[in-house]
């Protein structure tokens, strides 16, 4: 095991620390900004300009990580939490403030628990990640689907199930992440993009668990 893996899982936690901190501030602020959520709600243009630019900042990271600079990939991702947060903005004119805080606490102790079963375990969890994307990409199909036949069981149904593909998600990038850095020879840049790449996998997994239980569990405005 590399004599550099306690530094770079540091680096891990901290990079997603930090997106996470972003995020939240940033949702925040733009939810108590009248002047920017009437420019959100009332421009389909930029709000969907926002959530392609999420995808291809995401798609840019992880496809072009080689060629980026370490200084690069991480301004990307700062960039990224901020553009998330903007859009996560609307979950407090649909959620109340104190059942965003406690779905936000009962996501951290959830994610804590089985980013440590994923790091401490011996069981190898390759298999179950294959089959966890793949719950995952028939969560997205059903998903677009009830997006037009809206019904209201089957999206409790997945509810349920986005918050089991997430769990276990945690503990299989977690195992992944330590796997893929104890290879590393030291603690240089290109392990440290490695490290960042790392820190977005479970940042992705914290975001939709907490939004997963936020839709079961959070206390909607009347």
């Amino acid at each position: 095991m590399s004599a550099a893996l306690p530094v770079l899982m540091r680096k891990v936690y901290l990079w997603m620390a930090m997106a996470l901190v972003i995020t939240g501030f940033t949702a925040y602020y733009v939810a108590t900004n009248e002047t920017i959520m009437v420019a959100l709600l009332s421009n389909q243009v930029l709000f969907w300009g926002l959530a392609i630019g999420e995808i291809a900042l995401v798609v840019g990271i992880s496809a072009a990580i080689n060629k980026l600079s370490l200084t690069t990939a991480t301004l990307m991702f700062v960039l990224y939490s901020v553009v998330n947060g903007v859009t996560m903005s609307f979950i407090f004119l649909v959620y109340t403030q104190s059942s965003i805080t406690n779905v936000f606490f009962i996501t951290a102790a959830t994610f804590g628990v089985m980013a440590l079963f994923g790091y401490f375990t011996k069981t190898d969890l390759s298999s179950l990640g294959k089959y966890l994307m793949m719950a995952l990409i028939g969560i997205i199909i059903a998903t677009i689907v009830n997006f037009f036949t809206k019904s209201q069981g089957l999206a409790v149904i997945l509810n349920y199930l986005g918050v089991l593909v997430f769990v276990g998600l945690t503990a299989y990038d977690s195992q992944k992440i330590k796997e893929m850095l104890a290879q590393a020879p030291d603690a240089g840049e290109g392990a440290q993009k490695v490290a960042l790449l790392g820190a977005l996998s479970l940042y992705l997994d914290f975001i939709n668990l907490f939004l997963y239980l936020l839709r079961i569990f959070g206390d909607r405005r009347d």
